[in-house]
This record gives structure tokens, sequence and C-alpha cells, in this order.
């Protein structure tokens, strides 16, 4: 422990991945006393929107699934190397997924289904010449002419972009809407181009042995509570005080925990590290015989940077990610089953085993339905007899195909009658429904709230101007080049605020420049035109 830390104490607001990568970082690259790092988490439990959680009898619950990859996670695959495995002895966690990976490929053989319930051939992206002078207008126009424009405006004049085999692959695999930010398609493209050859087949997708929680959270959690890290549950961050006339100092958090509020105050050389904005904020879950309600009010962490952004300049603008949860929701599933009755029919169905395939999408789908099927067991306690898989719909509101209501006021029952019908499985509805243990809805009002269109101003720095002990870490940042809504974005900007903010003078891994590589833009306009 270096001395001068001794006396310090830096408190994160939220217990996300961020935060916890944080951590890692203060103690791994800056000897930080772990004793003097507090993770200040509202629910009772870690990991923010990296989760897994149930069991046998009750089913699992996978909100979402994080989607990894070995090519551009470059920060990730540096942080998680320094994490001992939990199971493996001498492998690290990064080791441990790639080993995973590489002995559990994916190469998706039906990425694409039709309302027939055939597989469609998506060998070809399915542009016109009109679509591709569009989308490589897109990759070379500044950002700076990208303010609040949507993708649906950039492409008003090519609607056939969104019927083309690419749009709905891209859309599905990376949760992108029609109205979203038209940056963040840009730099998706710009950061992924070397899965864009390959989007058809998803081979460039990354998985994890079981959940993310159990794969990456957990482990992170034993290495820093070997070091005396404080983590403190279900205790919720209402505000922040700030020293008066300019600059940016945290003095304050004000919290809520078991219905009593208190005061933390900050000493000199004390830190602040906030997550401003959590995609799962008001997630609610359903049940088989129940809908998940959707919550809009109060997002915990919205309406937190909605309150330090009104005191001070520079700290961003939370309106247009939390303000529209009907632009912004969408709706998961998990299925638990008795068996893998299910899953074989699955497997069979798609010619992928599980955990081989990655996304499984039924284009004709009101609710534009997909499924993932992972490699069993997905979950730690998960039974040798048990077996699950999850899903989404993007459009909540929409009336299903096959249940005639819309997709947010459906219990767990009904969405796999729905995914049922998809598949073609009416007849064997009943031999499958008595290998049910539950399906388990998950309503997420801004979920995909970090693809609302914004000014580039609306985006926080993650040290802004002027602060002295205050930093931000979410997706809801502002990281040049770099994407939401990956692993690798929270993990950047916690390693990011962390060398900031103690000046630690470390390489932190740059954006692996794919988009200037010739060979792979080459694959990239070959792929163009198949």
């Amino acid at each position: 422990m270096r001395r001068e830390h001794e006396n310090k104490q830096i408190y994160f607001v939220g217990g996300g991945l961020a935060s916890l990568a944080g951590a890692v970082y203060l103690v791994r690259d800056c000897d930080f006393p772990g004793k003097n790092i507090h993770i200040l988490e509202g629910m009772n439990i870690l990991g923010g929107s990296n989760d897994g959680a149930g069991n046998a009898t009750d089913g699992f619950v996978c909100r979402g699934g994080r989607m990894l990859n070995e090519e551009t996670y470059e920060n990730t695959w540096d942080l998680l190397a320094s994490i001992p495995s939990l199971e493996r002895e001498g492998m690290s966690v990064c080791d441990e997924i790639l080993d995973f990976d590489h002995a559990h490929p994916t190469h998706a053989n039906a990425r694409l289904i039709n309302e027939d319930g055939e597989v469609t051939d998506v060998i070809s992206m399915g542009f016109d010449d009109a679509d591709r002078m569009a989308l490589l207008k897109l990759m070379i126009t500044p950002e700076e002419k990208l303010d609040n424009l949507r993708i649906c405006d950039w492409f008003a004049k090519t609607p056939h972009f969104f019927e083309t085999n690419f749009w709905y692959m891209w859309q599905t695999t990376f949760a992108f809407q029609k109205w979203s930010s038209l940056f963040e398609l840009k730099r998706y493209m710009n950061r992924m181009i070397f899965e864009f050859s390959r989007i058809q087949t998803l081979e460039g997708v990354t998985r994890t042995p079981y959940n993310q929680y159990d794969s990456i959270i957990l482990p992170i959690k034993t290495y820093l509570e070997n070091f005396g890290v404080d983590f403190t549950l279900k205790y919720t961050v209402k505000d922040l005080d700030f020293e008066e006339g300019e600059g940016i100092t945290v003095t304050a958090i004000h919290y809520e925990q078991n219905g009593k509020e208190d005061v933390i105050k900050l000493n000199k050389g004390d830190l602040c590290i906030v997550t401003n904005g959590c995609m799962t904020d008001n997630a609610s879950l359903g049940n088989f015989n129940t809908p998940a309600e959707m919550k809009i009010e109060n997002p915990i962490s919205g309406d937190l940077w909605a309150k330090i952004a009104s005191k001070k300049e520079g700290l961003g603008n939370p309106k247009p990610f939390f303000g529209n949860a009907e632009q912004t929701n969408w709706e998961s599933f998990t299925v638990t089953c008795k068996g893998d009755k299910l899953l074989k029919m699955i497997e069979r169905y798609s010619r992928n085993k599980p955990g081989s395939g990655a996304l499984m999408t039924f284009k004709d789908s009101n609710w534009l339905m997909s499924i993932v099927v992972a490699a069993q067991p997905h979950f730690k306690n998960q039974p040798k007899d048990t077996t699950i898989f999850w899903g989404y719909g993007l459009y909540t509101d929409k009336e299903g195909n096959y249940v005639k209501k819309p997709m947010r006021d459906c219990t767990g029952e009904e969405m796999l009658i729905e995914l049922l019908g998809h598949l073609h499985f009416e007849k064997d509805s009943n031999e499958i429904m008595d290998t049910i243990v539950n399906v388990i809805p998950c309503m997420m009002p801004y979920i995909d709230a970090q693809f609302q269109p914004r000014a580039m101003s609306d985006r926080p720095k993650v040290v802004p101007e002027g602060s002295t002990n205050l930093a931000m870490i979410s997706q809801f940042v502002e990281i040049p080049e770099d994407m939401v809504f990956t692993e690798e974005y929270s993990i950047r900007a916690a390693r990011v605020a962390v060398y900031t903010l103690l000046g630690v003078n470390k390489k932190i891994c740059p954006v692996t420049p794919h988009k200037y590589d010739i060979r792979t833009l080459l694959k990239a306009l070959n792929a163009s035109y198949r």
C-alpha cells in the first residue's frame, strides 16, 4: 500500500461491472488499500446488468446476455487476465472464457426464420446499390454532423435498407431500433467491421462458460473480497453535494438504507465514482401466470444523474436517454424446463447444438422475437436434468402473431405459446408444456436507452472538465470511437476514471483500428455484394 493512499477513501456509486472493474484497477495498478474502497449498491446483489439468478424449482432468469468479442474487447481481456478462475486452478478468467469458447465455437445455421418456419438463406446481405451507397456515406461522414440524427433519418430515401437480411441480423444482434442514434450505428460499423463479413453466422461471438454473473461477476467479487473491498448493498444513493464556486468537487453523498436517510462526508483526497445511468433501471419480473409490469417512474440511476447534472455544468443530459420508455424498452423471457425435450426439438430444427448457434430471429414476428440457446448448464446451480434458454422481443407494444395481445401484457406461458407458434411446434405443445418449470418475463423499460438519439454533449466525459474528485462510469459517458451496450465500454470507462483521477501513468488499451485494416475492409466490401 502506498502511504499517500492510506487515508483516502473511494466511493463507487453503483455495484455493476464498471465499479467492480474500477476497484480491480485500484488494487492492481494503484496499490490502493481494499478496505478504503467502498462499493455502494441499491440492490441486494452486485453485477448491475450482468446478471443470472434463480433455481431449478422456481426457474432461472437471464434478463439478457452480454456478447463478448475476442478481437475487440481489449481492456476486458486485460482485466480478466488478472482475475483467477473459481473453477480451474492456475487459470485466469480470461483464459477460462477463451478456452471454453474455442471448444464451443459459434456458427449459426438458423440465423433468420420466416413466417412459414423456414430457415432463410442469409449468405446475401440483401443490399441494393442505394443501400450500399448510403452505408458507405455514413462511414465517411464526420460525427460532428450527426447530432440528434436517427438511423431512420439517414436511410429515409433508401427504405429498402430496413428489409435487408443485414438489417434484421445487425438489429437483433445488437438490439438497435430504426429510431436509434445514428452515432451508435456508425460506431458499431467502425468498431465491429471485423464482424460484418460473418454476421450471418455470428462466429465472432465469444461465450462465457455460464451466464455472465457466474462467469465474470462472481470471480471479480471474490478477487476483491480477498483485498478487503467493502461491498455495501441495498444502499441507495439519492444525491451528491458539491463545493460552491467553479470546478467540480463532491463534498457529500446522500443515501438511503432500510428506509433511513444519512450522509457520507468526503474529506480532502476522497474520490467519488458514479454510475450515471443503468440500462436495467426499473426492470421487473413476471412468471408463468403473470406479466411483468412496465415501471417507468423514478429510474434509480437516471434520477441521480438528473439531480447532479442540474447542479454543475459538464455532467451531461439524461433526458434523451431516460425520457421515452416507449422507445427504449424491450422484454426478455427465460424458459426453464425439466429434461431436454424442447431443447432437442430446437436443436433438430436449427441444426445447432446448444451453445453453437447464438441468435435465432423470427423475422416476421410482430414482436421481432429472437431466442438464444446457450450451452448447458448455463448456471452453476443448474441440475443435469434441467435445461434453460432465453429470448427477447423488440416490439413489446405489438400484438403477437399467435397470441393476440401485446408482448408487454403477456404472461410467461403466453410468450412460450407465441414462440412455439413461430417454431411450428403447436402439435407438440401439450407435451412440451408438461416439461415447463417456469417462463419468467422481464420487462426492461430503459434497456435501449444508451442507443437513443442525442447530441454529442449529452454524454459527459468520464472525468468532466474541472473535476477534482468526480468521475462517471457507465454506458452513458462519452468515450470516442468505442461502442456502448458492451462489457468493454464499462471496463474502459472504469480504467479511464481510475487512471485519470489518481494520475496513473499506464497505458489504457486503445481501440483496435480494424476499420483501417485493408484485409478486413476488403472482406466487408465483398460481403456487401454477396
